[in-house]
């Protein structure tokens, strides 16, 4: 995402519920097979990771940080990092770097147990000024590599960026490269021109906008989706939608966690926001139960094949 939020004043939830989820004690299942600890007190947790094309591990649930700045962004990163998150999504048009470097600096969590993605902006494209942006974005971060490295949009001097990094994962200094925003057939100018395919296509999705076609196009190619805005950043009504919360109410869940559970039993990473701990806490408490098949086609049909984020386009 790169734009700022046209939509002020979405609820993040009507409400806050009172299970353990809030309270930080809940367990989550041993689904994962990434054994992540939180902060003293709290509770061991589990986030399944997925592999990718190249072999690279990734959490399948991860704390995105567009919209975050400042002290928020750093207070809510570390935080973030002592619940159990170890995927952090960031880029270099969220102007917030620096803050997320903090945040991680300030977890005390060691840089081996991290996931860090960030990503080139329009502006930087190219193959000198991508590498520029890359080495600016790592001396923000406080790191000497990143996990993932994406290009933002297909906008710009698209091949001499992926060429730029290709070279920095040859040489180690990203374990992952992909995209972001692409749509297929701008997947295929890129595999044909290049010898290494994208790792991941980060993209809108969430009930509203599934993205089937998008999926099931780059599963094939051993794409990894990802999903900015799984939650749609409320709009549409996403929270207060009826059938994800006659299917919560089953299990005691709020529509966040119904709609991450509904992400995750897709294959499919989320990198949710939020600067409230009791957000973050709840969007990690979604591994204690199990969407049926039927409840999976209930939200099938909630598909609007389309944006819900027009200004972005």
């Amino acid at each position: 995402m790169n734009q700022k939020n046209h939509n002020k004043g979405i609820k993040r939830r009507d409400f806050l519920k009172t299970s353990a989820a809030f309270a930080g004690t809940a367990m989550f299942m041993g689904m994962g097979t990434s054994r992540l600890f939180g902060a003293p007190g709290l509770p061991e947790s589990s986030i399944e990771n997925v592999t990718l094309n190249n072999g690279v591990k990734m959490p399948i649930l991860g704390f995105g940080t567009y919209g975050l700045n400042g002290e928020v962004c750093k207070d809510s990163v570390a935080d973030a990092l002592s619940l159990g998150y170890r995927l952090i999504d960031t880029a270099t048009v969220y102007r917030n770097e620096e803050f997320v470097g903090a945040g991680i600096k300030q977890s005390g969590i060691k840089r081996e147990e991290l996931f860090i993605t960030s990503k080139v902006w329009v502006d930087d494209s190219g193959y000198e000024k991508a590498k520029i942006a890359f080495e600016t974005s790592l001396k923000k971060l406080g790191t000497d590599y990143l996990d993932l490295y994406l290009i933002h949009r297909p906008r710009g001097d698209v091949k001499g960026s992926w060429k730029a990094m290709e070279e920095l994962y040859k040489e180690g200094k990203i374990r992952a490269i992909g995209v972001s925003n692409f749509e297929p057939h701008q997947l295929d100018e890129l595999m044909a021109d290049f010898d290494v395919t994208p790792a991941v296509n980060q993209i809108e999705s969430h009930a509203f906008f599934q993205q089937n076609k998008a999926n099931a196009y780059m599963k094939p190619h051993k794409i990894q989706m990802e999903a900015w805005a799984p939650l749609a950043e409320g709009r549409n009504g996403l929270f207060t939608n009826e059938t994800l919360a006659a299917i919560g109410k089953k299990y005691n869940k709020s529509n966040a966690q119904v709609s991450l559970r509904w992400h995750y039993q897709r294959g499919i990473i989320a990198i949710p926001r939020s600067s409230q701990n009791a957000h973050r806490m709840e969007n990690l408490n979604i591994f204690d139960f199990e969407l049926s098949e039927s409840e999976m086609q209930t939200i099938a049909p909630l598909d609007l094949n389309k944006t819900q984020f027009p200004e972005w386009s």
